[in-house]
C-alpha cells in the first residue's frame, strides 16, 4: 500500500447563497442531511475495495458549508471512512468551515473527533465589504470561531480571503491582508472575484463598482509581496502558506496525484481516469449513478494538463521531468516561452520554467497560449 489517496467530500449544504457564489449548494435543507450522509456512507463503502492498495493521507469537507452537520453526522462519515479505508497515522483531515454556522463547542468537537486542519472563509476583514458579498458573517465572528478553533487545539487553520470586490480600494485590501496576518494562520487562500453566470451578481453586474484590470492587478502584486513579507511563502497562483504548512490535499489536485471525491459535483482523479458527479442532488439521495462525465486523456490532453497544472505551483515545471515524461523538449514545442521570460512573465532557473508574480496574474491567457500552440 504505497500509493496515497485523497479524499473529498462534498457537503452541499447552507445558510444561503451568497452574491457571487456558483458552488453547488442548496439552502434550507436541513431535512436532507441525515439521507445525504448516509448515501455518501454506501458510496465510500462501495468504493473502497478499489481502493484497497492505496494509503488514505488526505481528507477534506468542501462545501457549501460543511460545518452546518451535526456532529454525529460527521462521526458516522468518519465510521466508514476508518473502517473501510487505510488511513495514514498522520492523515490531513480539513473542515471548511463558515464563521457564522458554528459555536466554539461544536469546533471543540470537530476536534475530538479527528479534524487537525480548518480552513474558515473569511473573503474581508470590512463588514461593508461581507454585506456586499452577501455573506451571513462579519468579521467579529469570525475572529470568535478563529479564536474558538486555537483553543480547540487547532496549530492549522487556513483563512481565505478575496480581492477585486465592488467598492473595494487597494487600502482596504492591504487593511485585510493587515488584520488576518495579526492572527497568524498557518495558511492564507487569496482569489480575485469572478462574476459567474447565474448568480446575484451577474444579474446586476453593470451596477457594481469594480476595480478595473490595473487596480486588480495591484492588489494581486501587494497580496504576493505583502505575505512575503510577513513569512508567507506562495506555493500556488492563490495559496501561501508557513513553511511546511501548504494544504496537502489540495496539492495532490495540482500535482497529479490520486484522490476520490464523493458527493454532489464532486470530482476524482483515479486508475487514470477523470470523472466526475453532476449536481443533481434528488439522483444522489435515490441512490442513482450520478457520474455525469468519465474519461482517460489522450497523450496530448495529459501533456497539457501538466503544463497547466505545474504552472500554476510556485515551483514551475521541471523541464528534465517533461522531456522524460513526454520525449519531446519543453521549450522546442514551446518557443514562446522565451518572450515571456524575456517580458519577466516567467523565469527559467535550476531547469525550470515558472511564472513570476506578474506572470501568475496573467496566467489564464499565457496558459492558454502555451496550450493551445
Amino acid at each position: 500500500m504505497d500509493r496515497s489517496l485523497g479524499i473529498y467530500l462534498h457537503i452541499p449544504f447552507c445558510l444561503r447563497k451568497c452574491n457571487y457564489c456558483d458552488f453547488c449548494s442548496f439552502p434550507k435543507r436541513e431535512e436532507d442531511m441525515s439521507l445525504y450522509v448516509s448515501e455518501l456512507c454506501r458510496r465510500l463503502e462501495a468504493y473502497a475495495k478499489d481502493a484497497s492498495d492505496h494509503t488514505v493521507d488526505t481528507i477534506y469537507f468542501g462545501g457549501g458549508t460543511p460545518t452546518l452537520l451535526p456532529i454525529e453526522l460527521f462521526e458516522k462519515i468518519f465510521e466508514s471512512i476508518w473502517k473501510k479505508y487505510h488511513i495514514a497515522k498522520n492523515v490531513e483531515v480539513s473542515c471548511e468551515c463558515n464563521p457564522a454556522s458554528c459555536t466554539a463547542e461544536y469546533i471543540s468537537s470537530l476536534h475530538v473527533l479527528g479534524f487537525n486542519r480548518m480552513s474558515i472563509g473569511l473573503q474581508s476583514t470590512s463588514d461593508e465589504e461581507l454585506r456586499i458579498l452577501g455573506r451571513a458573517h462579519s468579521y467579529s465572528d469570525f475572529l470568535s470561531t478563529f479564536e474558538a478553533a486555537r483553543r480547540a487545539g487547532f496549530s492549522n487553520i487556513s483563512a481565505d480571503l478575496m480581492y477585486a470586490l465592488p467598492s473595494q480600494s487597494i487600502s482596504s485590501f492591504k487593511r485585510s491582508l493587515e488584520e488576518l496576518t495579526s492572527l497568524c494562520p498557518e495558511h492564507i487562500s487569496a482569489y480575485g472575484l469572478k462574476i459567474e453566470e447565474g448568480t446575484p451578481f451577474f444579474e446586476k453586474v453593470d451596477s457594481l463598482s469594480l476595480p478595473d484590470e490595473e487596480e486588480q492587478a495591484e492588489m494581486y502584486l501587494l497580496l504576493s509581496s505583502f505575505l512575503h513579507d510577513r513569512g508567507y511563502e506562495k506555493y500556488e497562483i492563490s495559496n501561501f502558506s508557513h513553511k511546511g504548512m501548504e494544504s496537502k490535499h489540495n496539492l495532490k489536485y495540482w500535482s497529479g496525484e490520486e484522490y476520490l471525491g464523493f458527493g454532489v459535483a464532486a470530482h476524482s482523479f483515479f486508475g487514470g481516469e477523470r470523472f466526475g458527479n453532476s449536481r443533481d442532488m434528488e439522483g444522489f439521495l435515490a441512490g442513482k449513478d450520478i457520474v455525469a462525465e468519465r474519461y482517460r486523456s489522450s497523450e496530448t490532453e495529459q501533456r497539457d494538463e501538466y503544463v497547466m497544472l505545474s504552472l500554476r505551483l510556485a515551483k514551475g515545471l521541471d523541464l528534465g521531468d517533461f522531456k522524460s515524461r513526454f520525449g519531446v523538449d519543453f521549450l522546442s514545442e514551446h518557443p514562446n516561452v522565451r518572450s515571456y521570460i524575456d517580458g519577466d512573465f516567467m523565469s527559467m532557473t535550476d531547469g525550470r520554467i515558472k511564472f513570476t508574480d506578474k506572470g501568475f496574474f496573467v496566467s489564464n491567457y499565457i496558459l492558454s497560449e502555451l496550450i493551445d500552440a
